[in-house]
């Protein structure tokens, strides 16, 4: 093991696995995270919430840990208020940027506050007057959770008729449902790193699914998926991408490391945010590793660089003592 590495870093926790839908992912990006923080000298060791308590997690002592969960209770600030209660650096951003991210809903209404474009949305109920949804929205429209990630629960809508039972779907996973204007064109997504005025975005991917379906299939299991990096957009167009990556990342206050994605919409070329994930993932299919990649930074280095930014939103006031 390296003294220098765990001199830097202590003992590391790797937190994967988790109560989510998107445990499976998790498991993959953890194993991944682990592996290459243990080749680099770091006294790393996994750690699965959902087999084991938070009183485990602070039992087992670790100077900081690297967060490889995906969705609710790793990527939703729950897990970080509890890491800021015991005192554990942790990677990512902190309690109030991640809930307001995993929040989609929440994500639009701060960057529609900031100037910055997203698609037109609609939050649902079993109840809601269907056609006026997409007379309102357009057809098609996107149906989906609000809390969810990895394209799970989500449906493409081509009549107001399945409305009902894309909303059904939809609230098996979260009881927050909406609708978003489907925008038509290229997706893209952009990788983002540090924070405030030190961020910076890592090159843009272009993503090119098989008829255009970006599903959960398409994202983690199917080989048919191309992934574009370079992207091929011109060089204007691109630092326009990274930019407006770059700023929907700093109005949420994130920091650490996010991606963002983005759909550019074929008639005019406007971009519009699509949603920013706090806890990427780093599987062999990912997005976040294959960006760092093109910009020099190999994998493990880029786990590296990312523990390294592990930190508490808060600390305890210098004069502070327990009674």
């Amino acid at each position: 093991m390296s003294k220098d590495m765990k001199q830097e870093f202590g003992k590391v926790g790797v937190l994967f696995g988790g109560r989510s839908a998107e445990r499976e992912i998790s498991l993959m990006s953890g194993s991944g995270v682990l592996k290459a923080l243990q080749s680099q000298g770091v006294d790393a060791h996994p750690f699965d919430p959902a087999q084991r308590s938070m009183a485990e997690l602070a039992a087992e002592q670790f100077d900081r840990v690297f967060i490889a969960l995906h969705g609710r209770y790793g990527e939703d600030g729950t897990l970080q208020g509890a890491l800021e209660q015991l005192g554990i650096p942790y990677t990512g951003p902190g309690v109030l940027a991640s809930a307001i991210a995993m929040d989609k809903a929440m994500t639009k209404r701060v960057w529609l506050q900031n100037g910055l474009s997203t698609p037109r949305f609609a939050m649902l109920a079993a109840d809601s007057d269907w056609q006026a949804v997409a007379d309102s929205l357009g057809l098609p429209l996107i149906v989906k959770p609000a809390h969810e990630g990895s394209t799970l629960g989500l449906t493409k809508v081509t009549d107001a008729a399945q409305l009902p039972a894309a909303y059904a779907l939809a609230a098996k996973f979260d009881s927050a449902v909406m609708a978003e204007e489907f925008i038509s064109g290229m997706e893209l997504t952009c990788p983002l790193l540090g924070s405030g005025d030190t961020a910076r975005a890592l090159p843009v991917v272009r993503i090119v699914a098989p008829d255009a379906n970006y599903d959960y299939q398409n994202k983690y299991f199917s080989d048919e998926t191309r992934y574009l990096c370079p992207s091929g957009l011109p060089p204007e167009q691109e630092a326009q991408i990274r930019q407006l990556a770059l700023d929907s990342y700093r109005s949420l206050g994130c920091r650490g490391w996010s991606r963002a994605d983005v759909m550019v919409r074929e008639s005019d070329g406007r971009p519009f945010l699509l949603e920013i994930n706090t806890s990427p993932g780093m599987t062999g299919h990912s997005l976040v590793p294959m960006s760092a990649a093109v910009a020099g930074l190999p994998y493990d280095q880029l786990c590296i660089e990312i523990l390294r930014m592990a930190a508490l939103d808060l600390r305890p006031s210098a004069d502070w003592k327990p009674d």
